[in-house]
C-alpha cells in the first residue's frame, strides 16, 4: 500500500477533503473533521485513524499499532507502516473512520455534504 493506494480509497467516499496539516502530514477529512491523517513524508509511512470503542484494544494489541498519540482517548490508532494492512483492511479502516466521524457531524452539515 501507498498513500496514493489511501488517498485513491478515500476519494471513493462522498464529501472527502483533503489537506495539509502541521506542515507534513496529509489529512483526509468530512466536514472539516479528520477521520485519516497520514505522514507521506516518514519513512515508512505512517497514519492514524479513528476506530470503533469496541475494536481499540484489538487493534493496539497488533504489531505496529499503538493508542494514537493526543488522539487515544477519542479511539484513534496510529500505525506505524501503511503496509501492514491490506487494501482489503484499509478500504475497511478508512470507511468505518469516515462513518464514525461523519455520525456526528451535524444534520445541517451532513445535508450540505450530500450525506442526508
Amino acid at each position: 500500500m501507498t498513500i496514493e493506494d489511501l488517498q485513491s480509497i478515500c476519494k471513493k467516499l462522498k464529501g472527502v477533503t483533503e489537506d495539509i496539516k502541521w506542515e507534513d502530514h496529509l489529512c483526509f477529512n468530512i466536514g472539516g473533521k479528520m477521520f485519516l491523517v497520514t505522514a507521506p513524508d516518514h519513512v515508512p509511512n505512517s497514519a492514524s485513524f479513528k476506530v470503533p470503542d469496541d475494536e481499540f484494544d484489538e487493534y493496539c494489541s497488533k504489531k505496529g499499532i499503538i493508542p494514537a498519540p493526543y488522539m487515544a482517548r477519542h479511539k484513534w490508532v496510529h500505525l506505524d507502516d501503511i503496509k501492514r494492512l491490506s487494501k482489503k483492511q484499509w478500504e475497511k479502516a478508512i470507511t468505518t473512520s469516515y462513518e464514525l466521524v461523519s455520525a456526528k457531524l451535524s444534520v445541517k452539515l451532513k445535508k450540505e455534504i450530500g450525506l442526508k
